[in-house]
């Protein structure tokens, strides 16, 4: 069952017409507002999830923290048109906003340069005479993007230090600024893969942008008295609030009654490790039971849903099977990272053969030189102009990497898998909308280098610069931008928001997410010292040194796990061409072979049970009543869960995280 598409909803559930209007001015204040916002936004991020590793605004394909500041417009909007109608914002301009502040939540986010300001560092602080880094790869370790000097590093691991000196700033300022250049770069790229693909997914595939329901919904007419009217919305927020509202008080007092809703609860999962084997290979099965996240599941097709928690079970069941086999011919199985591999490398690959055609004139007429130099309606710049920017933004990455020692073909596969897995993520998203998409199972280029070629064929310095570039092919991928910058242009595109401006603030967004990650990070290290933002970080650089200790060769096992992941999602997308009844959606299986599902797995079974019965016994009508309710949980929980973990900054102590991570 798909879901309505995004003109539809916004029409059914906030009185806005489905037809696409009137271009809309994207003004410089909202521009403006959107860059003040970014810094409190980004050093928010920085606070709860890399220093104290909770909350997460950043890694639902919702982000909280973006949805939160987008409520406090529309509060604000309240007034305005109370007492200055003139100038309260326009859809166009808090749609800006949120989408810029949705960028630079991401970039800072917990996937994303959570991973990489550590790193500028990490291979040159942690080597000691026992591990031997110094002698493994410190030569191919580049000093401009790295910090190595150990008077600069000791007070940033220690903490109650400060960044303000001469010799920390002077240390730090010009590293970071490369850094900075080449997030803009891969940023500009990652606009100019959506200008390219944008109508292909919306015009001639029509996805259906799941996630952009709820932003475009609050935000019609500035605020649409048809849309907050609804009793149904105010019953979902009410329930939702009332839950995160007794959860925070709970935290100051702790005999107020608490409902106990997080994945990693003590009461909430069943431990199987003291069972008999084979079963006591499944480990702990948690049961979350987040509203927001039954709520966000509502939001998706009903057969991804149903995919993604099925094949949470799926999972569970293999690794009782692996252990259960009498004979260890691979040790390494069931393989899961190398089925997740083949599974969005197959999707991946799908989506280009689907945009085949698209794709073919497009190139045809970039041979000719023939690509117009108009932008079409919806469009953000012209085909010439993002195939230039995407030029450029290639140039100056393969330069850059290379200048730090990188070969040639290392470069191309670091920039090349990077590119499909975010463009693939980005597809995704688009047509499904999963409430969020981990793949935590070491699913990087350098891993399927090493798969393919060994360690010795990449070589000692290519390897050595991989974990510097892990925030963008390293692990997770769940705060990927890419996602955020097409579905802001599809708002735009509903709300009648001028893409070109559009973009000028997402490039400005770019640019200062970056700019504060970095500065907020370092600010924060040397405050409080070696933080989980420093501890999650030294993985990689481990593996390194244990592959330039012990270099290993080509792996057939795993390139034949990487087959059968590809191979089984082909089959899948094969039964779901030919027949209607196949239940199973292959994104559920890319998704659920790793573990990014196990926080929110039971939601979705929840969510898939009731939207199931609602649609079996109640129809589409039943259906769309029920949506405002749906919102108003999503709504109520985001407002009261991010007002705690702003709070949390505020008074500096955490208080109640309501949101996996």
């Amino acid at each position: 069952m798909s879901v309505p598409t995004v003109p539809q909803l916004v029409a059914e559930h906030s009185g806005a017409h489905a037809a696409a209007p009137a271009r809309a001015r994207v003004t410089v204040r909202a521009i403006v507002l959107g860059a003040l916002l970014i810094p409190l936004n980004v050093y928010w991020v920085m606070m709860v999830e890399g220093i104290w590793h909770s909350g997460h605004p950043s890694v639902m394909a919702l982000p909280w923290g973006a949805v939160f500041n987008l409520v406090i417009l529309l509060l604000v909007n309240v007034l305005l048109r109370r007492f200055a109608p003139r100038h309260a914002f326009t859809q166009a301009e808090l749609i800006t906003i949120y989408t810029m502040v949705a960028i630079a939540v991401m970039l800072a986010g917990h996937d994303t340069l959570q991973l990489g300001v550590p790193n500028m560092s990490y291979g040159w602080w942690f080597a000691t005479e026992a591990n031997h880094w110094e002698q493994l790869f410190h030569e191919y370790l580049p000093r401009f993007l790295t910090v190595s000097d150990e008077a600069v590093l000791k007070p940033y691991y220690s903490g109650d230090s400060t960044l303000y000196t001469r010799q920390h700033l002077m240390a730090w300022v010009g590293p970071a600024l490369w850094w900075v250049g080449i997030v803009l770069a891969v940023g500009v790229v990652m606009v100019g893969l959506n200008v390219i693909m944008r109508r292909q997914w919306t015009e001639n595939e029509r996805l259906g942008y799941p996630i952009v329901q709820l932003p475009l919904a609050m935000t019609a007419e500035g605020g649409s008295r048809a849309f907050y009217a609804s009793r149904m919305l105010w019953l979902g927020i009410a329930i939702a609030a009332a839950i995160d509202l007794s959860n925070g008080l709970h935290h100051f007092w702790p005999a107020w009654f608490s409902f106990d809703v997080r994945h990693d609860s003590p009461k909430h999962f069943i431990d199987t490790r003291p069972w008999d084997k084979p079963w006591s290979a499944m480990g702990r099965i948690d049961f979350p039971l987040y509203p927001f996240c039954i709520a966000l599941g509502f939001l998706i097709p009903l057969d991804l849903c149903f995919s993604m928690w099925f094949f949470f079970i799926v999972r569970k069941l293999m690794q009782v099977w692996a252990v259960a086999l009498p004979i260890r011919m691979m040790p390494g199985l069931p393989y899961f990272g190398e089925q997740s591999f083949g599974a969005w490398f197959a999707l991946g690959v799908y989506g280009l053969w689907v945009a085949r055609r698209h794709l073919a004139r497009l190139g045809r007429r970039l041979w000719r030189g023939a690509l117009d130099d108009t932008t079409a309606e919806g469009d953000p710049m012209s085909y010439r102009a993002a195939v230039g920017a995407m030029g450029l933004g290639l140039v100056f990455l393969l330069w850059v990497t290379m200048k730090a020692g990188m070969s040639l073909p290392a470069t191309l596969l670091l920039y090349g898998f990077g590119f499909l897995i975010h463009l693939t993520v980005t597809r995704v998203r688009a047509e499904l909308g999963p409430p969020a998409h981990e793949m935590a199972g070491n699913m990087n280029a350098v891993t399927l280098g090493t798969i393919f070629a060994g360690t010795k064929g990449l070589g000692a310095r290519s390897l050595t610069i991989f974990p510097l570039f892990w925030w963008f092919t390293g692990r997770g991928y769940r705060t990927t931008p890419m996602p955020v910058q097409l579905e802001g242009f599809k708002m735009a595109e509903v709300s009648g928001a001028e893409p070109q401006r559009l973009a000028v603030g997402m490039a400005l967004a770019l640019g200062l997410g970056a700019l504060f990650t970095y500065w907020s990070a370092i600010h924060l290290t040397y405050q409080y010292g070696t933080t989980p933002l420093v501890g999650h970080n030294g993985g990689q650089w481990s593996e390194l040194a244990s592959w330039l200790n012990y270099p290993k060769d080509p792996s057939w096992q795993r390139m034949l796990f990487i087959g059968l992941g590809g191979a089984a999602t082909v089959g899948m997308m094969w039964m779901r061409m030919n027949f209607l009844w196949w239940p199973l959606h292959p994104a559920g299986y890319a998704l659920g072979a790793l573990f990014g599902t196990d926080y929110f797995w039971s939601c979705l079974l929840i969510a898939w049970l009731i939207k199931w019965a609602i649609l079996r016994w109640g129809g589409h009508k039943t259906h769309r009543n029920f949506m405002p309710m749906v919102y108003g949980v999503i709504l109520g929980e985001y407002f009261v869960g991010a007002f705690w973990s702003a709070l949390s900054v505020i008074l500096k102590e955490r208080i109640y995280d309501f949101s996996p991570g």
